[in-house]
């Protein structure tokens, strides 16, 4: 008679103790920090009379300063509880700075091992900022080699110390975060919007770096059968405008986005077309420009990519005032502008870029003061 045969895998008998108090500590993180803040932006007149209203999801509060905050917890509990995080696992992320720095805050929170995988051309205030948090920067020259490099140094961990676990934003982030609830950034807008005299947004503008967020809120929407339309800006040089536009998720660029934390050079495995309604292009000066604007209009320090989430806000706005619509827009501030001293808030860096805000800066002007998109 051939005998059972009864096998226990080590990792889940020795490490669970460890993995319950990991998660005890994440889940922590986000009990103790007060969600982020709707601010209303203040629109010259006569936006309020036209019954237009903006408001800015400011993730910059978050404790690593960034909406990635959020997208890095999530990361975290969802390696701990499939069983990727152990004891001594060294973390290893592909990024352009901001999920770095909040991967590297709960590694360090854990007494983990982290390595950021990141452009030679990310700004130095970001890996000052993951090196504060105890990550160490491993830096690629081609952008599009990232993530090979990532899962190359995730591989070459010490198995006996934990071994390595790849992060693997770009395919992991619109299923780790749960887009029913729980909390997540869409659930978030709705209730805080709710004694708005708009509570129900027009649209919801945001940008793409790994599509994690335009996923989840998306799916939100549909999920809670709100009319709310999703609305994704994308800077130069990146795949999602064509690869959505053409239904082509084989697209790539095979260029890095100047445009730190939305942007990539193929349409990543996180990005789901289906659930968004409308994408626009926006030129790297224009979204610099715009980034300038709504630090004027808001009070806030704003950073690059919430220029670009501006400028298609403006946009929207005008064509609600073309067709004498009332409503809301939502979008998010990203990230503080401090990150960006010596790249976007440089007139010398914009110079060796060869990028000129003017007209870009004349146009939102035009559009602000009139309800015209200018051409």
């Amino acid at each position: 008679m051939q005998q059972s045969t009864d096998v226990s895998n080590p990792h889940c008998q020795s490490g669970r103790a460890w993995v319950d108090e990991a998660i005890r500590r994440v889940s922590a993180d986000a009990n103790r920090s007060a969600d982020t803040h709707l601010i209303p932006l203040r629109l010259p007149d006569p936006w309020p009379e036209w019954g237009i209203d903006v408001y800015l999801k400011d993730e910059s509060t978050h404790p690593t300063g960034s909406l990635k905050h959020r997208l890095a917890r999530s990361l975290f509990l969802y390696g701990l509880c499939n069983g990727w995080i152990r004891e001594g696992t060294t973390i290893v992320e592909a990024s352009s700075g901001s999920t770095a720095v909040s991967e590297a805050y709960f590694a360090r929170m854990l007494g983990l091992p982290f390595v950021a995988v990141m452009p030679r051309s990310t700004s130095k205030e970001k890996c000052e900022l993951i090196e504060f948090q105890g990550g160490v920067c491993h830096f690629v020259d081609d952008p599009g080699a990232l993530y090979e490099e990532a899962r190359r140094v995730a591989a070459s961990a010490p198995a006996e110390s934990g071994g390595g676990h790849y992060m693997d934003q770009f395919t992991y982030a619109e299923r780790a975060t749960d887009w029913r609830g729980n909390n997540n950034i869409a659930e978030s807008i709705f209730e805080q919007m709710g004694q708005e005299r708009h509570p129900c947004p027009c649209w919801i503008v945001v940008g793409a770096g790994t599509g994690g967020t335009s996923a989840t809120i998306g799916r939100y929407l549909r999920y809670q059968r709100h009319a709310t339309q999703m609305c994704v800006v994308d800077p130069e040089n990146s795949a999602f405008f064509e690869g959505w536009r053409d239904h082509d998720p084989s697209y790539v660029t095979g260029k890095g986005s100047r445009i730190e934390g939305i942007g990539r050079p193929r349409v990543e495995p996180s990005f789901q077309p289906d659930v968004v309604d409308r994408m626009i292009r926006v030129p790297d000066a224009a979204s610099i420009a715009a980034m300038r604007l709504v630090s004027e209009l808001s009070g806030r320090d704003a950073g690059g990519s919430t220029g670009t989430n501006f400028w298609g806000v403006v946009k929207l706005m005008c064509e609600l005032r073309a067709v004498g619509a009332k409503g809301s827009i939502v979008t998010l501030l990203c990230d503080g502008g401090e990150r960006y001293r010596n790249t976007y808030k440089s007139d010398a860096w914009l110079a060796e870029q060869g990028l000129d805000l003017a007209p870009y800066s004349e146009q939102l002007r035009v559009a602000l003061a009139t309800g015209n998109w200018p051409g």
